[in-house]
């Protein structure tokens, strides 16, 4: 067995590199109204939007949908929240993860000349005040102070290494240790444990096609396998099965206040499009998986589920309603908020999307070009706007959002 290494990089180790990249392929945009936006007082509930489309990324006030400003990135477009304090996002493109201030501490939209470069940038995961990057062309991992983004150079790195590319995810503990995926390019196997100096404390392999990672109340993480999840707690792992032959968990829907975890399900691997219409739910207490059967006519894609603030399911569907659900799966509530739409051909295309913050839910209708935000308590549309662009990714960071 191949010992992992960790190492820790110099702070400007890569710097040089990643502002070069970033000038030859990013630049800032005016705002809409033609100038700089004047500096407001910023409170607790402030967020912004970040939407991907082809050539860019256009940030939004969190509140009113407003345009605040645009950047310039060529290529297809990934985005997560940085995780930290001050509303940073990391833009996944071509040569790496770039970070891009979204103006919601300093008031200036803009890439910050930060970017770790990657083979292939694949998933960012904050947790605990550390954030892990996964490079899937190598199966490096990267783990850093999350709120050490935004400064304009690279922080301080620990690197982890794996024993073959793959497209993985790792995660860091609040006790040091890690959490990381095994596998290669041809198959992923399971996940190992990994103590603060690379020495591997446990792994399971009893996880085929692992994909998706969640942290939950507790800390109790899980991942998400072909035929069930995988769940770690308390320094060892638990491999609880799906009750169907095939019945992949891909995506992890959590919230740090609830030990109920909630994911994607599908059980036809031969099935065409992604579309799906049942969700597994995974109590981490008592280490159960039970599958919820949504009701007749409601499905949706991997892009189309969140958790609320009083850690309530929400479902975006096909048929353009959102169903609000609580933690057993019973339905709570539903409200048509777009129009009906079909599986994108490809899960890279433009197609409705979902985010939860609180009581609010962002949704994006690229048929349109629109982005609504809806009042989850009585499903009124609090705020609206139509792009002048096709939205695809989104997310939304800030105080109430990262």
């Amino acid at each position: 067995m191949s010992r992992p290494v960790r190492r820790r990089l110099a702070a400007g180790a890569l710097t040089a590199l990643a502002v070069a990249a970033l000038a030859g392929c990013a630049t800032a945009s005016p705002t809409a109204s033609g100038g700089s936006a004047a500096p407001e007082e910023k409170h607790e509930a402030d967020t912004r939007v970040a939407v991907t489309h082809d050539g860019g990324v256009v940030v939004l006030d969190g509140e009113t949908l407003e345009q605040i400003d645009q950047v310039e990135l060529g290529g297809f477009l990934r985005v997560n929240g940085a995780g930290d304090h001050d509303g940073h996002v990391f833009v996944t493109a071509e040569d790496g993860f770039h970070v891009l201030d979204t103006g919601l501490a300093s008031d200036t939209v803009e890439f910050t000349g930060e970017v770790f470069e990657a083979v292939a940038a694949g998933h960012a995961t904050p947790h605990a005040g550390r954030t892990a990057l996964f490079d899937d062309g190598t199966g490096e991992i990267r783990i850093f102070d999350t709120d050490a983004v935004g400064a304009g150079t690279l922080p301080e790195i620990d690197t982890i290494t794996s024993a073959a590319a793959h497209h993985g995810v790792a995660i860091e503990l609040s006790d040091g240790t890690a959490l990381a995926t095994i596998g290669t390019e041809e198959a992923r196997t399971g996940v190992r444990h990994l103590a603060a100096d690379g020495t591997e404390l446990a792994r399971n392999e009893e996880c085929p096609s692992v994909h998706g990672e969640g942290a939950l109340k507790g800390e109790a993480v899980m991942f998400g396998c072909e035929d069930g999840v995988l769940l770690f707690a308390d320094g060892a792992f638990t491999k609880l099965d799906a009750p169907d032959e095939f019945g992949r968990t891909g995506n992890a829907y959590v919230t740090d206040t609830s030990t109920i975890a909630f994911g994607d399900y599908k059980t036809d691997p031969d099935a065409e499009g992604y579309l799906l219409s049942k969700l597994v739910r995974i109590d981490t207490e008592t280490e159960e998986l039970s599958v919820i059967d949504l009701p007749e006519g409601v499905e949706y894609t991997w892009r189309g589920v969140g958790r609320d603030g009083h850690d309530n399911v929400v479902v975006l569907s096909a048929d353009g309603s959102l169903y609000l659900l609580d933690e057993d799966g019973e339905v709570i509530d539903q409200w048509s908020v777009i129009e009906p739409w079909e599986s994108p051909a490809e899960w890279q295309q433009p197609h409705p999307g979902l985010r939860v913050v609180g009581d609010i839910a962002y949704v994006t209708e690229p048929a349109s070009d629109k982005i609504l935000a809806i009042d989850l308590h009585s499903g009124e549309v609090s705020a609206s706007a139509v792009l002048d662009v096709v939205p695809n990714e989104f997310v939304v960071v800030g105080a109430a959002g990262h």
